[in-house]
């Protein structure tokens, strides 16, 4: 292997598309929101238009003109931009963190199903990976802090610093996942940070940096990306059952087994799609646009993979099944961004 496919390949180029999902989906959400709270100020416009005549007592007056004089928002696309830049960031520093720490603990063996990891290969060395997770990291809180500078500036203090910790502790568990003495994925909570980073601090974490506000609904499409997420790191550690199991790798497939496994990824996923109709119909209920459930596409192939999964009884045959829930996901993201720029 040369180095520079080995870089490529520590990469792992073919996971990115999922860790980007979640702002795709996020934005969406915010352009919904957007879009709405601009219609609002549209109709009250032409109600005042229309009423203009009438007697309004002196009460109602104060609130109906300060209304009035709200501004429209303004979707910020450089916002998206830079986080879509930071999440790739991320996503790119856990590769090489989880090719370094698989690979000096020597869990990427013969036994491992799957791409040769670039450690395991030999064409990049630990010290070198190492540096170049350094760099990754640097870079990437850069392009956090360009992100929390544009979307909230200096004025609201408190809020950036709290996306601040929250760029630090992203970048934490990036490395932490595989690496060193206490690497959580060794002890069956990578499902746990899969589901909350790429879900909820995703999804939601964008939609607030646009939007300024938080609203309850966008947790059921962080729901979705982040149980999606979870389904494709369960696929992958029902993979690496017995190689995981000789190297100590205890997570949570290696610690229920195969069959139990497998039902946990069926409730995964079942709870994935009814968050994302319950989303879906919300919408539709609220704006009546039926392009709207164009997102719901994604699942077709999603359901087929259920199938394949229940008819697979070697774990090693669900290596090309990843890529297909992983795409799915990304599917169900950048169809929910048609529906919205196209609404």
């Amino acid at each position: 292997m040369s180095k520079l496919k080995a870089w490529i390949s520590a990469a792992r180029l073919r996971t990115l598309p999922l860790s980007i999902s979640g702002i795709l989906v996020g934005s969406a959400c915010a352009y919904i929101a957007i879009h709405q709270f601009n219609l609002s100020l549209d109709k009250l416009s032409l109600i005042n238009a229309k009423h203009t005549t009438e007697v309004i007592p002196l009460n109602m007056e104060q609130s109906i003109a300060e209304m009035f004089s709200l501004p429209k928002k303004v979707f910020n696309i450089t916002i998206p931009i830079l986080a879509l830049i930071t999440t790739l960031g991320f996503q790119i520093l856990s590769n090489f963190a989880n090719d370094y720490g698989d690979g000096v603990k020597g869990t990427d063996n013969e036994d491992r199903i799957g791409p040769m990891r670039a450690i395991q290969s030999g064409a990049i060395k630990p010290h070198e990976m190492k540096r170049a997770m350094i760099i990754t990291a640097v870079l990437t809180l850069i392009s956090a802090i360009a992100l929390i500078y544009v979307s909230l500036g200096l004025d609201k203090l408190l809020i950036s610093l709290f996306f601040l910790v929250l760029g630090i502790t992203a970048i934490w568990a990036a490395i932490k996942y595989t690496v060193g003495d206490n690497a959580y994925g060794y002890r069956g909570l990578g499902d746990v940070f899969v589901f909350v980073f790429f879900g909820p601090v995703s999804v939601m974490g964008i939609y607030v940096l646009i939007t300024q506000q938080l609203n309850w609904w966008t947790m059921l499409p962080s729901i979705t990306i982040g149980l999606l997420s979870v389904a494709v790191l369960n696929l992958n550690n029902m993979r690496d059952l017995e190689s995981d199991r000789k190297a100590g790798k205890n997570t949570i497939v290696v610690k229920i087994g195969l069959a139990k496994a497998k039902l946990f990824h069926y409730i995964v996923i079942t709870v994935a799609f009814v968050c994302a109709s319950l989303f879906i119909l919300m919408n539709y209920l609220a704006t009546s646009y039926v392009f709207i459930f164009l997102p719901m596409l994604a699942f077709i192939p999603i359901l087929l993979h259920v199938f394949k999964v229940e008819r697979t009884t070697n774990p090693s045959d669900l290596d090309p099944e990843l890529k297909k829930v992983a795409l799915s996901t990304f599917a169900f993201a950048i169809l929910m961004v048609i529906s919205v720029v196209i609404m």
